[in-house]
């Protein structure tokens, strides 16, 4: 079996973080999100994957490289616009071949095992197996109606009235029938290749789909809220570990990591929370539920359930609370005011608050 990585698109409600970068490069717990994506494909005992990329192709394919470290041989098939999830099977046709795939949505967190799913798509071998989970509004997804015996009546994408709460989370599992489907279907009112149409082809010509219901931990980072909400969870998965500098005068609670180079310096650092490589903190109390990424300065500040980018600073803010800084932004203080402030900066920004 192989995968099939979507790692295109404009993440247009992640803006502005996503001006700047691709969304799926967004560190959750200090990693992005698309590493958590490739480690849950190897641990399905995969080890062939393509990844579509769009825009940002050049970023992904520095920071994710050719896949050794995962323990991964890695394609990069590139989209030149985003024209739907079936379209990115059709341009992954000839690295596909005629072999079975999972196909993974590469800004969706899932924290859980897949591994059962797989073992009875494979047993099983339908054309697709639908990973699918309760929603309370299932109108921003791929909506699948089940009959009373469990088995896939229809799909719908996003529509105004969903027939069930039964929403796809961004797992498919299928055979090569499913190109047979997309060579058939036709771009939707939205002008796009959609999945959902593709799966509902098979349907209706006789095919057999499955569904299978998955019941832990699953996230689509597209908003900021979604993306901290995100972070808490995977925060909260850690082990402390201490490979920087901690002075005499600071204090660590909870499960805290310092990574290599950091230095940490009268301050506080209260976990769950992540400290990069090479950041410099001084007088600042930090966390609980906050990332620091590598390479920050944050100084005489107070930070809590956050995410901090790569290169930002905090100066001298006392209360900053679940925010999205930006790689290279810098916050820092202007007139006295309120003492709690809630950011979603984006890179290179220099923003002033009350002090």
């Amino acid at each position: 079996m192989k995968a099939l990585v979507l790692s295109g698109g404009s993440g247009t409600r992640l803006r502005p973080i996503s001006y700047a970068m691709p969304k799926q490069l967004v560190p959750i717990a200090g990693k992005p999100v698309l590493e958590y994506v490739l480690e849950n494909i190897r641990d399905l005992d995969i080890k062939e994957v393509g990844i579509i990329v769009g825009d940002w192709a050049q970023e992904i394919i520095e920071a994710i490289g050719d896949g050794s470290r995962f323990g991964l041989r890695l394609t990069y098939i590139h989209q030149e616009q985003p024209l739907g999830i079936a379209h990115c099977v059709r341009l992954a046709r000839e690295y596909l071949g005629d072999d079975d795939f999972v196909l993974y949505l590469g800004d969706i967190m899932l924290d859980g095992d897949l591994t059962a799913h797989a073992r009875e798509f494979a047993e099983s071998r339908p054309a697709a197996r639908i990973i699918v989970r309760q929603v309370p509004d299932p109108r921003a997804f791929g909506v699948i109606e089940l009959d009373a015996a469990g088995q896939v009546l229809g799909l719908a994408e996003k529509p105004g009235e969903p027939r069930s709460d039964l929403a796809a989370i961004g797992v498919y599992f299928f055979t090569s029938e499913v190109h047979r489907a997309v060579d058939a279907i036709a771009p939707s009112a939205r002008g796009e290749l959609e999945i959902t149409d593709a799966v509902q082809w098979l349907l209706e010509h006789g095919s057999r789909v499955e569904a299978g219901r998955f019941t832990d931990y699953w996230r689509d980072t597209g908003r900021a809220e979604d993306v901290l909400e995100c972070n808490r969870r995977m925060l909260g998965r850690l082990a402390p570990r201490v490979s920087g500098e901690v002075g005499p005068d600071s204090e660590l609670v909870g499960t805290v990591v310092i990574e290599e180079g950091a230095r940490v310096t009268r301050s506080r650092i209260v976990g769950p929370t992540v400290i990069g490589a090479g950041t410099v903190v001084e007088d600042s109390q930090i966390g609980p539920y906050a990332s620091v990424g590598p390479r920050c300065t944050v100084r005489s500040s107070r930070l809590s359930d956050s995410i901090v980018l790569d290169d930002a600073s905090i100066l001298a803010v006392t209360g900053l609370h679940g925010s999205l800084i930006g790689r290279g932004a810098s916050v820092t203080p202007g007139a006295r005011g309120e003492e709690c402030h809630r950011l979603v900066v984006g890179d290179h920004v220099q923003i002033e608050i009350a002090a």
